[in-house]
């Protein structure tokens, strides 16, 4: 059995995420999704950098193209 590493931090920023979808509901694009979010994670005081690039290294090797989050905490 796997265990959530900072649970309740997980969870709370879970509710903030659904929060987004309830009020915003299905159908917009992920970057609409990324502004609201954006906003709650921000008024909620949660600290985050938001497009944060990351190398990906292969078999010891940087590959050419990288990895990058939309949120980052």
């Amino acid at each position: 059995m796997s265990q959530i590493l900072y649970k309740n931090e997980s969870y709370f920023v879970v509710g903030l995420c659904m929060d987004v979808h309830n009020e915003l509901g299905k159908g917009f694009s992920e970057a609409v999704y990324g502004d609201a979010l954006e906003i709650e994670l921000k008024s909620n005081g949660v600290p985050f950098r938001k497009e944060v690039k990351f190398d990906i290294i292969y078999k010891g090797e940087l590959l050419k193209h990288h990895y990058f989050a939309d949120f980052y905490y």
